[in-house]
């Protein structure tokens, strides 16, 4: 899995896990290549936040294939304080992160708690919208589910509504449950 920064660097992201050796044997790769410019025998990478971000992404998912046996409990969550309002969410082995907005005391390294609780409502939209379109035989290219919440305007804070938006590029016309509504958007 290969990223081009921004620097022009690029970075190859892979996995080396020998068949018949042991889990702890495997290991992610982080290939930098080494480019003319690199002097003195230094590598190094300058990356922006959003290629941070992907590759920290494209290192996950190949530690999860190196390590498929790290999950935790299903239907367990651990929460643990890393500094100020920010907090790593442990899930069967995965690992969020959340914090506040810098409005509200935090340092906006990661969403907050409740828009992550809206983000996994989209994304269980998202899942199960895919699904009922490989059933129906329609493409799940141009798949998205956008999500808009609001807050109460009273004591205690808490999501008041959240409003889902499911586009498609190719939907079936039969096989809806009653409770989705219906509407075409002319493009």
């Amino acid at each position: 899995m290969k990223m081009q920064t921004r620097c022009g660097r690029t970075l190859n992201v892979t996995r080396f896990a020998p068949r018949g050796l042991p889990a702890p044997m495997g290991r992610v790769v982080l290939d930098t290549s080494f480019e003319s410019h690199d002097e003195g025998g230094e590598l190094w990478a300058s990356l922006t936040a959003e290629e941070a971000r992907r590759l920290a992404g494209l290192l996950l998912f190949q530690a999860a294939a190196v390590d498929p046996e790290t999950g935790g409990r299903p239907g367990a969550a651990e929460v643990v304080p890393i500094a100020g309002d920010a907090y790593e969410v442990r899930v069967r082995g995965h690992v969020l992160t959340v914090d506040q907005p810098l409005s509200d005391g935090g340092k906006d390294t990661a969403p907050t708690p409740v828009e992550l609780l809206v983000a996994a409502v989209a994304s269980c939209a998202a899942h199960y919208a895919g699904r009922f379109l490989d059933r129906h035989g329609a493409d799940r290219d141009g798949l998205s589910v956008r999500a808009e919440f609001r807050m109460a305007d009273d004591r205690p804070p808490r999501v008041a509504g959240i409003s889902l938006t499911v586009l498609a590029p190719e939907l079936p016309r039969t096989g809806w449950p009653r409770c989705v509504r219906w509407s075409r958007t002319a493009r």
